[in-house]
């Protein structure tokens, strides 16, 4: 593998938008049941976006019984829609929930970090929303920011999958009163 491409998000100025959710989905062309990028509340003033994090060790590819899973050579990983049987074994073994049961079609997708866009030299189109810029991808490989963390509050446990993400932190809030 050449390298891992992940994403980078920054809790702190993520607006909760959904801009990133709403342009997964007009480049996809997913019904509204299908999202493969979601955005979540965790506080008052803190979201979350995540989508599939093409895990270095992704359980979706392990627990596949038709090899529906492969990894592209910098590390996206991509789902086969004509090997996939419907079963949601990966559904249910994804802590992230990334992988998506489409009961339309009675088989499973993803999100494959719009690798078609980036073949052609473009970001992923929830990247290329994001007004904000608090998501980007990177090549994992070469991202030395110390001030990221590999995990926040609300993301599930990355010891078996070890998900290509990492985090800017959201900062506390400083609160202000006004006297009556």
């Amino acid at each position: 593998m050449n390298k891992q491409i992940g994403f980078v998000f920054n809790a702190d100025i993520c607006l909760g938008c959904k801009a990133c959710e709403i342009a997964c989905r007009n480049e996809n062309h997913t019904d509204g049941s299908i999202r493969w990028r979601k955005v979540s509340k965790l506080s008052k003033e803190v979201h979350l976006s995540i989508s599939c994090n093409h895990c270095n060790s992704p359980e979706c590819f392990r627990v596949c019984p038709e090899n529906a899973f492969a990894k592209r050579h910098d590390g996206i990983v991509l789902i086969d829609s004509n090997l996939c049987n419907g079963c949601g074994l990966c559904v249910s073994a994804c802590p992230y929930c990334a992988p998506q049961f489409d009961y339309e079609r009675q088989k499973v997708s993803k999100c494959q970090m719009c690798y078609p866009r980036q073949d052609k030299g473009l970001p992923p189109a929830c990247v290329e929303a994001c007004s904000t810029g608090a998501l980007n991808i990177v090549n994992m490989e070469r991202f030395t920011d110390q001030r990221a963390v590999q995990t926040i509050e609300g993301f599930a446990d990355i010891r078996i999958t070890q998900p290509s993400i990492v985090f800017y932190p959201a900062k506390p809030r400083k609160r202000y009163f006004i006297e009556h």
